[in-house]
């Protein structure tokens, strides 16, 4: 007999539904904590497919509801549920992938991939066929439900479709999608191209051998009239440049007309898509042969998509031109990388050119990929594919945008100027000398897009800049970008930060005389910054530190720069991730300052410290009792062993006295053994940087040391086998100094 639900439990379920839909924070505690005691019934799964795929007299919302807690239970403990649960869930899921509804058929296909994605394929090996067989259904809400799960089987399970152990259903699916391309319903020919899709980066081999009948299918749907088709029929193209472009080739000169076109698609999602493509096409080695007799289209339809469009304005708040006042939501603020210490000759050999996309990714409100800033990453990468050459036709444009009446047009004309400034700077130079006086007074625009913009293309620049008479341009470069640190919009504030710190990196000791006007200017804007810029100036503070090196190290700047720090510094609690680049930064200062950053040595030394012993201590306790305590973040540790690394670098023999009264080479003992590589990475740097500082304490422990030291020798972690061998280094050279062989076993394991 088939599974029914008990009157009084329906009841239950259905009021807990309408209570979860409450905004009251209340309600929603009362809502989980019921949730996790029914999750204790071994029926209670059985109830909520019950709700979504028999309960038609309830509305979509609270049955899709149903449906999505359902789908929690089975990412959260599918593995407990009871087979007879499991079958139930099953059997209604493909009896009710049709519903009228197409809320709960996308319920539905939800769930299913999810119990898919539990490995469950070769436990339900009618699912696919019976699905299969939807899709010939005379029924359209069959067809577009099966066809739904299907896509998202595809997305989620690509892998498992394809591989040994499930009989490679691909083999029949992909034809079988093929035959859908045609239908008459554009949803349908949205999906089977959304599923085919998946499996072209891949180059399923059940895909190549149909590789022709599916580009001559694409070929057929171009000019569908709906977005969703255009765009599928884009994103294929754009993957099949980058895995098959030898297939495209006998018809490449009608794709790039084509996906010249939809690059101006009046659907702005079909754009972007199309956008993509000059990404990918720049890649491949055929670019500039099959592109050349294109570029001079190609270009003004990129830089008219380097436009911010009136959306795009409007979520900026383009017209707000003084926000400093306004604090900053805690969503603004992205999530920060930190770079582990790397030890080689030159401070920061890894730390490359990062910001190259910076300035098309300002944005941040609008952290999503848009068309303007795909747009700017194809016209910079056909720069570096075609250099001097696209130059005859940029350089008429860049007359016409530069000087536009709209700041809209002139603003793009910036971004234009900054995008090439890679791959055309040898072309660019004859026109510098009149261009960056331009844009330095632009600096000044009253627009603060065009203020901000023009932070990003100098910076692009900084390298020509450095080099020419200090008078002619560095000077008035720097004191106007300075003003711009302190502008009243945030944006503008964010833009000249990130751009000062680009010019640091390239002027380095050049910035000697300028020294005490900058830093009044940097430690005036820790007084004005709200939450988000105050990050991006602890960067500007450590990149000057370490472009000018000792040269900080005056009485009157260590007067000015360390009070602001210190304050933040004691603001901050130890769980804080704005500790982050507040102790990079730091770091950056004391190596530096060197004997300038003494009196502030022992307490920012044992902050370190503690750090690391928090992180140890709260990994062991996840480690022991895992259902109890969360893993730690592991950044606090690897961040306070840089801060070290950079006082033992800046100290030297001074910072003896604290490592002897410290548990440190203890701790450091437990992070050179971490699974993680960057708190290897980190932990090598500073046994080597201690090495140096105070061997008389390393020495005792260098046998239980070196065997750690050997086993990472591997070039697979390039930065950890650097930084061990550095230190292996550094102690044969002070334990040869010292006139004791502390060390006398192998290094690696035979």
């Amino acid at each position: 007999a088939m599974w029914q639900p008990e009157e009084n439990g329906l009841r239950q379920i259905l009021q807990l539904l309408k209570e979860s839909q409450s905004p009251d924070t209340e309600t929603q505690r009362a809502v989980q904590q019921k949730l996790s005691e029914l999750n204790n019934y071994p029926d209670f799964n059985n109830y909520l497919i019950f709700v979504l795929t028999k309960l038609k007299t309830e509305d979509d919302p609270t049955r899709s509801l149903s449906g999505l807690i359902l789908k929690n239970n089975v990412r959260a403990h599918f593995e407990r549920f009871p087979p007879e649960v499991t079958s139930f869930i099953k059997q209604e899921c493909l009896n009710s992938v049709g519903d009228p509804s197409p809320l709960i058929r996308a319920t539905i296909g939800i769930i299913i991939t999810n119990i898919i994605s539990k490995g469950e394929l070769h436990n339900w090996a009618e699912v696919l066929p019976q699905l299969c067989a939807c899709l010939d259904s005379e029924d359209y809400n069959t067809c577009e439900g099966a066809f739904g799960a299907l896509q998202k089987i595809c997305e989620d399970n690509a892998e498992i479709l394809d591989s040994d152990m499930s009989d490679r259903p691909l083999n029949v699916l992909i034809p079988k999608f093929l035959n859908f391309f045609r239908h008459q319903s554009p949803k349908i020919r949205s999906h089977a191209i959304a599923c085919v899709n998946q499996f072209i980066i891949s180059r399923t081999q059940a895909l190549m051998i149909h590789i022709d009948t599916f580009i001559q299918n694409l070929f057929f749907l171009a000019e569908d009239k709906d977005t969703e088709v255009r765009k599928n029929v884009c994103r294929a193209l754009v993957m099949l440049v980058e895995v098959r472009i030898d297939r495209l080739m006998p018809h490449i000169d009608q794709i790039i007309q084509y996906m010249m076109e939809r690059t101006q698609d009046a659907d702005d999602t079909v754009a972007l898509e199309s956008c993509e493509f000059w990404l990918s096409l720049a890649e491949q080695k055929v670019c500039k042969e099959v592109l050349g007799t294109h570029i001079d289209r190609l270009v003004p339809i990129l830089v008219k998509g380097m436009r911010y469009s009136e959306i795009d304005i409007i979520l900026l708040k383009g017209d707000v031109e003084e926000d400093e006042m306004i604090p900053d939501k805690e969503s603004d603020i992205k999530p920060r990388f930190h770079k582990s210490r790397t030890h080689s000759n030159q401070k920061h050999d890894d730390a490359e050119d990062g910001d190259a996309d910076e300035g098309y990714d300002d944005d941040d409100s609008l952290s999503d990929w848009n068309l303007r800033k795909c747009s700017a990453a194809a016209l910079d990468v056909l720069a570096n594919v075609f250099h001097e050459e696209i130059l005859p036709v940029l350089l008429p444009i860049l007359k016409e945008t530069l000087f536009h009446i709209d700041w809209e047009v002139k603003e793009s004309g910036i971004l234009v100027l900054g995008a090439i400034a890679e791959g055309c700077m040898s072309g660019m130079i004859p026109h510098l000398p009149e261009l960056i006086p331009y844009l330095i007074n632009c600096l000044s625009d009253k627009k603060a897009l065009v203020r901000s913009i023009t932070c990003w293309t100098l910076s692009r620049y900084a390298h020509w800049v450095v080099g020419q008479p200090h008078d002619n341009f560095l000077k008035p470069l720097m004191t106007e970008l300075l003003k711009r640190v302190l502008d009243a919009n945030k944006r503008v504030q964010e833009a000249a930060c990130s751009a000062f710190a680009t010019l640091e990196e390239e002027a380095c000791t050049e910035l000697v005389p300028y020294l005490g006007f900058i830093l009044e200017t940097l430690v005036f804007a820790f007084g004005k910054y709200q939450h988000k810029n105050l990050l991006i100036l602890y960067d500007a503070i450590g990149t000057l530190a370490d472009s000018v090196g000792h040269h900080l190290n005056k009485p009157e700047y260590v007067n000015m720069l360390m009070p602001p720090l210190i304050q933040k510094w004691n603001m901050l609690k130890d769980e804080d991730k704005d500790l982050f680049p507040l102790l990079e930064c730091l770091s950056s200062v004391a190596t530096a300052l060197q004997s300038g950053f003494l009196p502030y040595c022992e307490p920012v030394y044992q902050r370190c410290v503690c750090l690391v012993e928090q992180t140890l201590t709260q990994n062991f306790a996840n480690l022991s009792q895992p259902d109890q305590y969360d893993p730690p973040d592991k950044d606090f540790m690897i961040v306070a062993l840089d801060l070290l690394s950079g006082l033992a670098e800046g100290l030297e023999g001074h910072i003896e006295g604290l490592v002897a009264n410290s548990s440190i080479l203890k701790l450091l003992f437990q992070c050179m053994q971490d699974p993680m590589p960057e708190v290897r990475q980190s932990s090598f740097a500073l046994l080597g940087d201690l090495t140096k500082a105070c061997f008389q304490h390393v020495r005792p422990c260098i046998s239980d040391f070196m065997p750690i030291l050997g086993a990472n020798l591997n070039p697979e972690f390039i930065s950890v086998c650097n930084n061990a061998t550095w230190a292996i280094g550094e102690i044969s050279i002070n334990g040869s100094r010292h006139a004791t062989i502390c060390w006398d076993g192998p290094v690696t394991a035979h």
